[in-house]
């Protein structure tokens, strides 16, 4: 492993494990990070800030669509390729109901790019190890977990698209033997979040004072994972998985949207508490979801008893002290909301053509 391609690498997780990779003891002073990168309105070059000169001749930033094959085999070709961690993918599922063509072009042509230049490059090939999500399964009533081996049952087309590119990388694996491995995790949270997503939409919402929209009653459930803990296990699986197999990564930590909000209340009261003093509590607004996402699945949880067997790995971070810490990033980095909300407006703006953008929000 000496030249790693990063794809996705200015997005929330991507960000957050090229930042972990440079500092981790095991990541050698001949290691490369190649980051590559589209820089759409959820990838944002500020998550890297200060990368490039703390350290130089480690971490090289390319600008590229993945869907251009063109583009990709010159920077396959230039920088030697030969181990790549897939993060690269439209991701939000209200996003994907309006605008599917764009997440079918990313998230399984843009695959099937990656896929074939990798198996192209045979002399050097190490590792394709691909990020997917817990999303492919479906939902779950009220009791079990995902596994390794449950059935596929995607419910929109963003989760339809992942689905479709972790069977690409199982039928690589299989008809052109390539090294692969693939993990699906569960709902990841941290710094560096771009703000459509649950989390960070109701700390940045709550901090202003602003309604917090929660859809339904709140009662849907989500498995938690701090997303240092997930960048960690990815590592893991880099270094020590077995070839062809996949990992399921969790948080152990099932909550209901509206327990997430409230904490994120209590939190944020107990930090900085609203001018007028009444408890954030009273902004939650229930919203139809019935409207805004049909299909809207209802639970989520993951058995990470493999990696936890396999590999030793575990979650580290607790959902209330990951919580304090992600609260806390974003009351210290006005900045970077402000760029991202910025460059996010006139991303739409020049996409849509003029045209008023579809308002998601509240998404996980």
């Amino acid at each position: 492993m000496k030249n790693i391609m990063v794809t996705g690498g200015c997005g929330f997780i991507g960000s957050n494990f090229i930042r972990y990779l440079l500092t981790a003891p095991d990541f050698k002073k001949d290691m490369r990070i190649i980051n590559v990168d589209k820089l759409t309105y959820a990838g944002n070059r500020e998550s890297l800030d200060g990368i490039s000169e703390a350290f130089t001749g480690q971490y090289v930033f390319v600008q590229a669509d993945i869907c251009d094959r063109q583009a990709m085999e010159k920077v396959f070709g230039e920088f030697e390729i030969d181990t790549v961690c897939h993060f690269a993918a439209e991701s939000h599922v209200d996003r994907s109901i309006v605008e599917p063509d764009a997440f079918v072009q990313t998230n399984i042509m843009g695959t099937f790019n990656l896929l074939d230049l990798f198996r192209a490059g045979k002399d050097r090939m190490f590792l394709f190890h691909h990020v997917s999500t817990d999303e492919v399964f479906g939902s779950l009533g009220k009791f079990g977990h995902f596994t390794e081996t449950t059935p596929y049952n995607p419910s929109s087309p963003y989760s339809a698209s992942k689905a479709s590119s972790d069977h690409l990388v199982r039928a690589y694996t299989h008809t052109f033997a390539i090294p692969t491995t693939l993990s699906n995790c569960s709902n990841n949270y941290g710094p560096y979040q771009y703000p459509e997503k649950l989390i960070p939409l109701m700390i940045l919402n709550a901090i202003e004072g602003k309604k917090l929209p929660v859809y339904g009653k709140g009662f849907n459930i989500r498995d938690w994972l701090y997303v240092k803990d997930h960048c960690r296990g990815i590592w893991e699986i880099m270094n020590r998985g077995k070839r062809g197999e996949t990992y399921n990564i969790g948080g152990d930590c099932e909550k209901q949207n509206i327990e997430v909000v409230f904490m994120i209340c209590d939190i944020l009261d107990g930090m900085e508490p609203l001018k007028n003093g009444r408890p954030r509590r009273e902004l939650v607004e229930f919203v139809d979801d019935k409207k805004l996402r049909p299909g809207h699945d209802f639970r989520y949880a993951i058995d990470f008893s493999k990696i936890q067997v396999e590999l030793g790995w575990a979650p580290e971070e607790s959902f209330k002290t990951g919580l304090e810490k992600t609260i806390r990033w974003y009351l210290d980095h006005p900045n970077w909301v402000n760029l991202v909300q910025k460059k996010c407006g006139e991303w739409l703006r020049r996409h849509y053509k003029g045209d008023e953008p579809p308002r998601w929000n509240n998404v996980n």
